[in-house]
């Protein structure tokens, strides 16, 4: 060993701590348990450090003359310490200048950071690092308000700033912070605590160190602030030194919460804890985790000069002048720069976790939330910036970040109770809530205020006062409250809405109660609950008689869109039917002039069901059952609609919207004191044209006056007041649209007010509750409803959006049916495409069909009885008509070989008519028997026509002699 010693290079090192407290003779005693372990592990190391103590002596001066000594007189390469803030500032100053590392395990101040010193190396967490721990606690139990207690120097001021801003991101407000001096004495302690015993916020967060922190709490026990409804949050501060404190100090901190960084319980940790107690038997208290950062620190700083392979070389000196002091005269460190570079890189596990810088901070670990019950603090949960709150570390169950209360165990809580507090109560000092109320004249149901000149009382009364007593009476706890009317000394309104708002924002009043609509521009100085009303500005305005009887009054039961869509229904039905029956049926032939009358006539004739053709196809059937259905509800909904615009009252506005009150320049009325004033000149009103009303009768009298005659031609107010008004005058007036939103009326309190969403969540309940129809019947009972029931505006024509699916239905059937003829007709006429002329054109074929689509269809039941009928009634009287007429000598002679193979050119008599001839098509086409048949009643038919013509002109005979042989000739081929 001596050999070893003989060969190693000493780096003088020095430690400024506090030598008359617990804590520097700990960090003592780790520094130097690390140096003595990490050299018998490591002996092969060339470099040794070299411990040169000094007493910082508790103050900043101490700490700032020892530093200044060791640079000075013994040029030492890094420096250990200081062990507080406020002492942290000026060693970071003077080890900057002599490029000299300060190396602190024990100072957390978050401010030190930004003084950005590359020597400086913080190789413990600072006290921002906690916060989100602190408020994923305050955001778990839904806390809304935090006043933060803090030591009033360096280390108690570094934190608030980063934890407000995070107190801030869960909606949490800060309405107090108590700043407590280092050296306050118990009476300042007591002043202190009295404030926040008259304050509304009952969760505190306290940072301060641990001999304040002993004496805070022991005070506050004292006044009975260690109770129920308090919430008690202690940062690691006191946390990780509560083995230090008196057991009887740890007596009076109940159900207080506390954070402190993990650290995980190794073999190595105890070992270490073990022989650590062994060496120092009379330290009292244990070590804690400011010790075992001071081991890690050596640790580190240890193997950086060994792998920085630093010399014991001397400052390099520069030019001081002979008057400078003694702050100037010491040099610069060569090795500084070499150090700092190693100590930024290096990384290992030490006993309080992984070591590892990150710009000179050692990065954050798990924090571990304890509950401080009996003598201890027991653990009930961790947070990580990964998983947030979890109830065991490295859990598989953890996938997300989480604020939930559920992962915390079981708590107790100051007061020994086990339900978490509500972190807001009424003041213990027994001041009520100033409930501010506006005074009106008018729409008494909703707040009405009275005076006992008697007793110099008020009383408060109203729709709106019911619902916040009911509201508050759901809490679950007591807030006592008393009414305050807004008014002058002559009991007279002392402003408007707006200004009754506005003095909750100045403090005058605790909260508002009373119709006060929930609007945006309010909202920015107070906070609104949840509205308890409907919302909404309407525009009120009188409505007319229209029980004129025009000459067009049977038009407005339909609209124009429905009329326009039977119409052409009408007309396609009857085309329909015509196309349907045409061939078939002689009431739908004849002449073209009479035909198209037919269409139209039968169509417009369903209407009332007067048609008296007969209907002999299937598919017109079809059609006109549907078609009947489409009649029958139309014409009866027209005459209900009809009859009720010639019966009932028919009432109109007088106006119809603003532009039309804009245009005419009419004068407008608003209740006095509303926000409506403001709305209607944001709309371009001429303010000279807005008149105040106080109460329904007020407004009602206006109207009555008229336009222009000191009255007014319009209302405007929020829907609750209309609403009342018209109950009263509903014969008289009406609610016209547009509708502006509005908020509702809700309850106002301060911003940040905790009592919100408490009293939000009550509105809910009463408003969804029995209570509130009891409330409404007994301020409003039936005066909402309106005893004229003649006052409803006429409603609006029946449109086709009633009637389409029926429309639909009839279409759907008519096309289908129209389909099914025409492919049925093709069917049978398909020769006409087929076997027509190659070279006769599309136009031809077409004209073709349309020729025998006007042709009848004999083949139908209703013509082959009819032709049956004529042939039975000829054979027995038409060949004794002729003979008559041939005994006369007036019919002429007939073809001798008359057939219906003749030709014209092969007849003997060329007077004849010419026999019908086929083409190859058509003789093709005569191949069915059908069409044979067809065929053959037609040319009889058309024989007989020919013949009853003949028998009419007189024809002179050549030879007379031929007069009984063309006879006998004629009656032969007729029969």
């Amino acid at each position: 060993m001596a050999m070893a010693q003989n060969q190693t290079v000493p780096i003088d090192v020095g430690v400024v701590l506090n030598m008359n407290n617990s804590i520097g003779k700990m960090g003592l005693s780790c520094i130097s348990m690390a140096l003595s372990d990490f050299y018998a592990s490591n002996s092969h190391y060339r470099t040794r450090l070299v411990l040169n103590i000094r007493d910082a002596k508790g103050d900043d001066v101490g700490a700032a003359a020892a530093a200044l000594d060791l640079l000075k007189n013994v040029e030492v390469k890094a420096i250990i310490g200081p062990p507080y803030s406020m002492q942290a500032n000026f060693l970071i100053d003077l080890g900057d200048k002599a490029q000299v590392p300060i190396i602190s395990f024990s100072v957390t101040s978050p401010s030190l950071s930004s003084i950005r010193s590359p020597y400086f190396i913080r190789a413990t967490q600072k006290d921002s690092s906690q916060v989100n721990a602190i408020t994923a606690i305050i955001q778990a139990f839904r806390w809304r308000e935090v006043v933060p207690i803090y030591v009033d120097n360096e280390f108690g001021e570094g934190i608030i700033p980063f934890l407000t801003d995070a107190l801030e991101k869960v909606n949490a407000r800060v309405p107090y912070r108590s700043a407590i001096p280092s050296m306050a004495t118990d009476d300042q302690i007591v002043a202190e605590l009295y404030k926040l015993m008259t304050m509304q916020t009952r969760v505190f967060v306290v940072h301060v160190l641990t001999s304040l922190g002993s004496r805070l709490f022991t005070k506050a026990k004292q006044l009975g602030m260690m109770s129920e409804g308090y919430a008690w949050i202690i940062t690691d501060g006191i946390t990780n030194e509560l083995n230090s404190m008196d057991p009887s100090d740890i007596d009076s901190m109940l159900g207080v919460i506390g954070v402190k960084p993990y650290v995980s319980k190794t073999k190595e940790l105890h070992k270490f804890t073990a022989r650590w107690q062994q060496n120092n038997p009379t330290l009292n208290p244990g070590i804690n985790i400011f010790g075992l950062w001071g081991y890690d620190s050596a640790i580190a700083l240890a193997m950086s000069v060994e792998k920085a392979r630093l010399t014991n070389a001397k400052f390099q000196m520069s030019n001081i002048s002979r008057s400078a002091t003694d702050l100037e005269r010491f040099g610069i460190s060569k090795d500084g720069p070499e150090l700092i570079q190693a100590l930024s890189n290096t990384t290992f596990k030490g006993l309080a976790g992984n070591f590892q810088l990150l710009d000179g901070q050692l990065q954050s670990s798990p924090y571990q939330i304890v509950n401080l019950v009996g003598h201890g603090a027991r653990p009930i949960g961790y947070w990580t910036k990964e998983t947030g709150l979890v109830r065991e570390l490295n859990s598989s169950n953890t996938k997300a970040y989480s604020t939930n209360s559920n992962n915390f165990g079981s708590i107790i809580w100051p007061g020994d109770k086990t339900s978490p507090p509500k972190g807001w109560v009424i003041p213990t000092n027994g001041k009520k809530l100033r409930i501010g109320v506006p005074v009106k004249n008018g729409f008494t149901e909703f707040l009405e205020v009275t005076w006992n000149s008697v007793t110099n009382s008020t009383e408060v009364k109203g729709y709106c006062i019911d619902v916040f007593d009911a509201v508050m009476a759901a809490l679950p706890y007591g807030v006592p409250y008393e009414y305050v009317p807004f008014a002058t000394s002559d009991h007279q309104n002392s402003g408007s809405y707006n200004d009754l708002v506005y003095q909750v924002y100045l403090g005058n009043y605790d909260a508002v109660v009373g119709d006060v609509t929930i609007v945006a521009n309010r909202s920015q100085y107070v906070d609104f609950t949840l509205p308890y009303t409907e919302s909404g500005i309407s525009l009120v305005v009188p409505i007319k008689d229209n029980k004129r009887k025009n000459a067009w009054v049977f038009l407005k039961p339909l609209s124009w869109e429905l009329w326009l869509t039977s119409f052409c229904s009408f007309v396609f039905i009857g085309f329909l039917i015509w196309l349907l029956e045409h061939r078939i049926n002689d009431d739908f032939r004849g002449p073209p002039l009479h035909q198209v009358g037919m269409i139209f006539w039968f169509a417009f004739s369903t209407m009332v069901f007067a048609h008296k053709e007969k209907i002999t196809s299937n598919l017109a059937r079809f059609v006109l059952i549907i078609w009947f259905l489409v009649v029958l509800i139309l014409t009866q909904s027209y005459t209900a609609s009809l009859t009720s615009m010639l019966t009932l009252q028919q009432l109109q506005p007088t106006v119809k919207d603003i532009n039309q009150l804009l245009k005419n320049k009419e004068y407008v009325g608003y209740q006095r004191g509303s926000f409506v004033f403001g709305l209607l000149k944001g709309m371009n009103f001429d303010e000279s044209r807005l008149v105040q009303y106080n109460s329904p009768e007020e407004c009602n009298e206006l109207f009555s006056k008229g336009s222009g005659n000191g009255g007014i031609a319009a209302a405007f107010d929020e829907i609750p007041y209309m609403k009342l008004f018209l109950a009263k005058y509903c014969s008289k007036y009406t609610m016209v649209d547009p509708t502006y939103k509005t908020g509702g009326f809700g309850f106002v309190f301060p911003i940040g007010s905790p009592l919100v969403p408490d009293v939000s969540r009550a509105i809910l309940n009463v408003t969804e509750s029995e209570k509130m129809v009891e409330i409404k019947r007994k301020w409003f009972g039936k005066k909402l409803e309106c005893p004229d029931s003649s006052t409803s505006l006429s409603s609006n024509s029946i449109g086709l959006e009633s009637f389409w699916g029926l429309f639909l239905i009839a279409g759907i059937a008519a096309v289908s049916a129209l389909i099914i003829y025409v492919i049925m007709f093709l069917r049978e006429h398909w020769n006409v495409l087929r076997c027509s002329n190659p070279n006769s054109s599309l136009r031809s074929k077409v004209i073709e069909l349309f020729r025998r689509f006007d042709n009848k269809d004999l083949s139908s039941h209703t013509f082959r009885n009819t032709g049956l009928r004529e042939r039975n009634i000829c054979d027995g009287d038409c060949m004794e008509r002729v003979q008559k007429v041939s005994s006369h000598g007036n019919f002429p002679q007939t073809p001798q070989n008359f057939s219906l193979s003749t030709s014209p050119s092969t007849s003997p008599h060329t007077n004849f008519p010419p026999s019908p001839t086929f083409s190859n098509c058509t003789e093709q086409y005569l191949n069915s028997p059908r069409e044979q048949m067809n065929t053959m009643e037609n040319v009889m038919i058309n024989s007989q026509a020919e013949a009853a013509h003949v028998i009419e002109p007189e024809i002179e005979l050549v030879n007379p002699n031929q007069d009984s042989q063309m006879t006998a000739t004629s009656t032969n081929e007729i029969h």
